[in-house]
């Protein structure tokens, strides 16, 4: 039988490692996430040791198509946070290096100047192959800077498209940043990313078509609401809800086709009847010279805020934690297939059976299951 490794006890040397971290010692908190991200041996027992620690940080996600500046506006929201004394841990999620199979640092060196704060830590992840816009142990890395202590937590994910879209369910809060050249895609980017953000933020807003995508944004949100236009579907089947009088209805229309003004945004996706519903803003800021960061920061609390209060938070805790749970179980069942179990031997004995049709692959399935659950 397979030995729990969570109740084996901590090593020696990992025993002193734990002691260092939890006396805030940076280069301790270094060798945790190392030991973590790598799997290396010993990595399920800190994981454990840590567990009751994780739950106190916010998670932000910061996401969107290549080339929006996430990691300017990244590095603007940690200088506000750290304005408001807040510590704040980065996890900044880089390409695979072709040569090395680390991350390319280029997220790091755009964040050069504030990882010399020590309320600070940056850490570039690479995502090895793996899809969804996040490094494979990125939730593990998350648990283990909300344990260090950091106050808030951002993950910024590679450039991302329609269907990767693991970061809404790894963060509190996700924040999916635009530019006016995204504007083209809205069409084939809203059964993805736009299914996944609490804030939408069209960065680059200096450019010409910004406030225009700003609208194209608040008119999708409005489609999947059903609120936007009589006898207009909503998107994925949803209903349209009938606008209560026909000064509501001049209302939307008029606020879809004026330019879009940071006291309107606020208003762009309005819950309809149900007054604890997060209303989604779309919010202008130009990263580069800092201008709409501070409405960004503020709606990024206000949303904490309402996590807190509507219960979403716990629910989407609650929702992290299973999911984490069943990945577990598929990556034990696998080393228990094909590296502990005698699984590879099954399936080579079968493959002269497969061959001839003798046997079918669900049967030689069947066969390796049964092995390694008795």
């Amino acid at each position: 039988m397979t030995r729990d490794p969570t109740t084996t006890p901590l090593s020696g040397a990992h025993e002193e490692l734990m002691t260092r971290f939890r006396a805030g010692q940076r280069a301790a908190l270094a060798r945790v996430i190392s030991i973590v991200e790598n799997q290396r041996a010993g990595f399920q027992q800190l994981l454990h040791e840590i567990h009751p620690d994780t739950h106190g940080a916010i998670r932000v996600g910061i996401t969107g198509p290549p080339g929006a500046g996430k990691s300017t506006l990244t590095a603007e929201l940690i200088q506000r946070y750290r304005a408001r004394d807040r510590t704040v841990g980065v996890i900044a999620v880089d390409p695979t290096s072709p040569y090395t199979g680390g991350a390319l640092l280029g997220d790091r060196i755009r964040m050069n100047e504030v990882a010399q704060d020590r309320g600070v830590f940056i850490r570039s992840m690479a995502t090895r192959g793996a899809l969804g816009g996040l490094a494979a142990a990125t939730r593990e890395v998350m648990d283990v800077l909300a344990a260090f202590g950091f106050d808030t937590i951002i993950v910024e994910t590679v450039g991302v498209g329609q269907s990767e879209l693991d970061i809404a369910a790894a963060a509190d809060t996700t924040a999916v940043v635009l530019v006016p050249e995204s504007g083209d895609s809205i069409q084939t980017m809203k059964a993805g990313l736009m299914e996944a953000a609490d804030l939408f933020v069209v960065n680059k807003a200096d450019r010409s078509g910004a406030q225009r995508l700003a609208r194209e944004v608040e008119m999708m949100l409005h489609l999947r609401l059903g609120e936007a236009m009589k006898n207009i579907p909503a998107h994925h089947g949803v209903q349209k809800r009938r606008a209560e009088t026909a000064r509501s209805k001049l209302r939307t229309r008029k606020r879809l086709e004026s330019a879009v003004s940071d006291e309107t945004r606020s208003d762009a996706a309005e819950g309809g009847d149900d007054p604890e519903a997060w209303a989604i803003p779309v919010l202008l800021t130009t990263a580069e010279t800092g201008e709409g960061l501070d409405a960004l920061m503020d709606k990024l609390d206000e949303h904490a805020g309402w996590l807190e209060r509507s219960g979403e938070l716990e629910r989407r805790r609650r929702a992290r934690l299973e999911e984490r749970v069943r990945d577990a179980v598929q990556q034990s069942l696998l080393v228990r297939a094909w590296q502990e179990g005698a699984g590879e031997a099954i399936l080579q004995a079968a493959l002269s059976e497969l061959v001839s049709g003798e046997t079918t692959p669900y049967e030689v399935a069947a066969r390796i299951v049964h092995e390694i659950t008795g």
